[in-house]
This record gives structure tokens, C-alpha cells and sequence, in this order.
């Protein structure tokens, strides 16, 4: 992967905006680029473009859109800004937390009524770090049907996309200009395909091991439940053109990968009363305060696994996402009628999980305070018949990358924009701040839709200008 600077290379073909990755923030680009009548190509390496996307809720966070106001529900972009500044303790990019809190509403309403995505309102619960219902989602609160709705969305719209393409090289002028980028097929073919404007959504390098080592070493021991894929194409090709990059330490964990089977284990079960208990039968953290830094924290306790506890309630809200229904099919969830039972399937010491339950009961009913400082008020205490799934730690995504601007545009380390380069997504650097815990839900799609958006519809304005000068 290397940027050649080539001014006198000859093209094959030719696209005034080119595309490297076909995830959900690939999709978006070309949707908006098409959308003002810009002729796109996605170059995807999958034979389906999937990307990190697909291994997601597809869930995207929205503020002040018209639902919530019929709904009664009191946000807006600016209630939403507060919440990422919050759990990234002010420690990220202020003016890229305004641009994506400010457009999301925008977004969502875009892909709902212009591309047909049936994207709706989850009332049921409350992510970590939100303090107002705003994440939207697919009926079954799916990754895979979100970019399904998308894939034929940008089919409907005219895009073009290749898949089985890799791309393993970008040409540039002396001037930092991309000239084009070279694919290469799966039977050793190249092609170079000439372009007007490149846009990177080829996400971050989770899938490189040395490069997690490097920038993120507390998950180099995680189990890696992301796209493989992800091998930092974008940021090394940032680096050769001067791009700036910043928070590489960056990352969104999870503190539910069920251990055998590959499947997350959602947070509301944890957020409406839910709790973690190591192989001890010890809690070990308040569990609410996000479940990517909970990786973490799961990856200190021994053998680091964990069990996810939880009841029949919690159960049948589980239910509606098709990640759980995964689980259940899986097998990676165990059910019993009393503690007892679920200490033997468990081996768990059954002294110690009666403990706990007894414990987190008390701290439900407002009988004493909880040792983590978790706030178990308002959940009622878990009641039997039990569920529990053994948990592990999981780096899920990079939330670090190329600094870009209010337009998408990627900067350069002396602070001026690169002449036609645009990036989102996992390519971009992200509003997560510098570590795990700065991560709030939705995060990742946020800055996939939300930036796809924006670039695709700089680049299209970009090249029509050019155009018309």
C-alpha cells in the first residue's frame, strides 16, 4: 500500500468521484454524491459490501428530529454535543462533535425519505451516555439490514460498485492532488481507475495486530470481533500525503462478545438491570458506565471472561435484536430456575452468586449503596427464571484517524485542507477522544453516515465548481 506520485500515469477508466470501501459511510457518500449528479464508484475488496457496518445494530443517533417532538422526548443537537463532550471529559474535537451532532437529525431524515432506509425510534431504553432516546434503527435492529437497505439504495441511485477490488496503491501529483488509485483483482489483475476526488471509507486498522500493539496496547490480547478488512489502509496512505491524524489510541470495545460464538451480548440487558459477574462469582465495576471501556476491565479478571446475569424480563426485551436471537440460536445463553441451578451450569461458587444477587437487590430497593456506585433504582431485582451468557472482552473498531474538516475534507499537518482527499467513517479521526471510555453508542455509525454524507456531497459540489469555472 504506498502513494505513488506519478503526474504522467494513464488511466484505464476514469470516475470524477471514487470511493474505497463500501460499509455503511462508502454507501452514504455515493447516495449524496448521486444525489447532486455526480457519477461514483464504490471500489469494494468483499464480494458483498458489508464492511464494519454489517457487524453492527445499525443503529444511528439522532437529535432534535421530528419523532422525538411528537414523542415528548426533549433533545437536541446541542443536548446531544453536551453528551459526547461528557464521556470524553471535553477531550476530543469540539467543532467535529457541533458539525455531526448538528447534521444527524438531518441524516437520518435524508436516508428515511430520500433513499427509502426504514430507520425508526428506539423508546425502549436508554444507551450509556445518552441522556434522551435518539437512537434510530432497522426493524430488527440489524447491521446487515441496514447496509441491505443501503446496497440497494445506492443500486436504485445510479452509483456504480465494484467489488473484489483492492485497492493497493494511490497515485498523487506533486501538489498532494490524487490522480487515481490502482485495484488489483483476485486473479492478480491491476487496473488504474483515474478520478476527480477520492473518498476514504476503507474504516480504521483494527484488523492489524502490530498497529493495535502499537497505538492501543491494553486490547492487543482482545479478541477482535470487527471487520478483517480493517488493516489501516486509510491512515497510512494519510500519513504519505501529509495528512494529520490524531487520537489513534482511540477504540470502541465491548464488554459482551460471547465467548465460543462471536455474538455481542447487547447493552440494555445491562442498562435495565442486568449486572457481570467474573468467574468468582465478584462484581468488579459499575457495568452502566459503557460497555466498550467494560472491555477492558473484563480483559483484568481471570481467564478474562465473565457471565453477563439477567432474568426473564430482560429476557423478552432481548429479544427484538437480532443479535440476541443469534445468541439464543448459538447457544451461548444458559437459562435455569434457580441459583442453584444457574451456580452448576455456571461454576460459579454458589455462595458467592447468592451474594451478589442478595447485594444488587438491596441496592435496587434503595437499602444501601452500591459498592461500584452504580444506581440500580428504578430496575427491579432480578427474579427468577435466570439467564447468563459467558462474556469476553472485544475490540470492535478504531476510533482514531485522519483529521478532516467541516467538509470532510482531510487536513494536513500544516492545517490546510489536501486538495481532493475526503474521509469518514473509521478513516477519520472520530469524536471518542483518546481512549475506550470516551466512546458513547452509535459513535461509530454516526461519523460513517454522517461524514459519508458530507463527503459525498463536498466532492460532488467540489468538482461541479471546477467545472463551471
Amino acid at each position: 500500500m504506498a502513494v505513488i506520485h506519478n503526474s504522467e500515469i494513464s488511466f484505464d477508466i476514469r470516475y470524477p468521484i471514487v470511493i474505497i470501501g463500501g460499509g455503511g459511510c462508502g454507501m452514504c457518500a455515493a447516495l449524496a454524491a448521486s444525489d447532486d449528479g455526480a457519477e461514483t464508484l464504490i471500489l469494494e475488496q468483499d464480494k458483498i459490501p458489508l464492511g464494519s457496518t454489517a457487524m453492527s445494530t445499525g443503529l444511528i443517533p439522532a437529535a432534535g428530529t421530528p419523532e422525538q417532538i411528537e414523542r415528548g422526548v426533549d433533545d437536541s443537537p446541542q443536548r446531544f454535543a453536551k453528551d459526547i463532550l461528557r464521556k470524553t471529559k471535553g477531550e476530543t474535537d469540539h467543532a467535529a462533535v457541533s458539525t455531526l451532532a448538528g447534521e444527524s437529525a438531518e441524516t437520518v431524515a435524508w436516508l428515511r425519505e430520500k433513499h427509502g432506509v426504514q430507520l425508526t425510534l428506539l423508546e425502549d431504553f436508554l444507551y450509556p451516555g445518552h441522556t434522551a432516546m435518539r437512537m434510530y434503527g432497522m426493524p430488527n435492529r440489524s447491521g446487515g439490514e441496514l447496509m441491505a437497505a443501503l446496497s440497494e439504495a445506492v443500486a436504485s441511485a445510479g452509483a456504480d460498485v465494484l467489488t473484489e477490488a483492492q485497492v493497493t496503491d494511490l497515485y498523487a501529483d506533486n501538489s498532494n492532488r490524487i490522480l487515481g488509485v490502482r485495484i488489483s483483482r483476485p486473479d492478480g489483475e491491476t487496473e488504474d481507475i483515474g478520478c476527480d476526488a477520492l473518498i476514504l471509507a476503507c474504516s480504521g486498522f483494527g484488523g492489524d495486530a502490530a498497529l493495535v500493539q502499537k497505538h492501543i496496547p491494553e486490547m492487543s490480547e482482545a479478541v477482535f470481533h470487527g471487520h478483517p478488512g480493517n488493516k489501516g489502509d486509510a491512515a497510512r496512505w494519510g500519513a504519505d500525503l501529509g495528512a494529520e491524524l490524531a487520537d489513534m489510541s482511540a477504540y470502541q470495545g465491548h464488554g459482551g462478545l460471547a465467548v465460543g460464538h462471536g455474538v455481542p451480548i447487547l447493552w440494555p440487558l445491562i442498562m435495565e438491570g442486568g449486572f457481570q459477574i467474573n468467574v468468582h462469582g465478584a462484581r468488579f465495576s459499575d457495568e452502566t458506565l459503557g460497555y466498550s471501556e467494560q472491555a477492558e476491565k473484563i480483559l483484568r479478571q481471570p481467564g478474562k471472561i465473565v457471565w453477563s446475569i439477567f432474568d426473564e424480563r430482560l429476557h423478552q426485551l432481548m429479544s427484538s435484536f437480532d443479535d440476541y436471537r443469534d445468541a439464543l440460536r448459538a447457544g451461548a445463553i444458559l437459562s435455569a430456575r434457580t441459583h442453584l441451578e444457574l451456580a452448576e451450569k455456571t461454576k460459579i461458587p454458589e455462595d458467592a452468586l447468592t451474594a451478589v444477587f442478595e447485594d444488587v437487590a438491596k441496592c435496587a430497593a434503595g437499602q444501601k449503596t452500591d459498592a461500584f456506585g452504580r444506581d440500580f433504582s428504578g430496575k427491579p431485582a432480578l427474579a427468577a427464571p435466570f439467564y447468563a451468557a459467558k462474556v469476553t472482552g472485544a475490540l470492535f473498531h478504531t476510533q482514531g484517524g485522519l483529521v478532516v474538516d467541516s467538509s470532510a475534507r482531510v487536513m494536513s499537518v500544516n492545517g490546510a485542507p489536501l486538495p481532493n482527499l475526503y474521509a469518514g467513517g473509521g478513516a477519520a479521526r472520530g469524536v471518542s477522544g483518546p481512549g475506550g471510555d470516551g466512546y458513547i453508542a452509535g459513535n461509530g455509525l454516526l461519523t460513517a453516515t454522517t461524514y459519508g454524507k458530507i463527503a459525498g456531497r463536498a466532492a460532488a459540489m467540489a468538482i461541479a465548481a471546477s467545472e463551471n469555472a
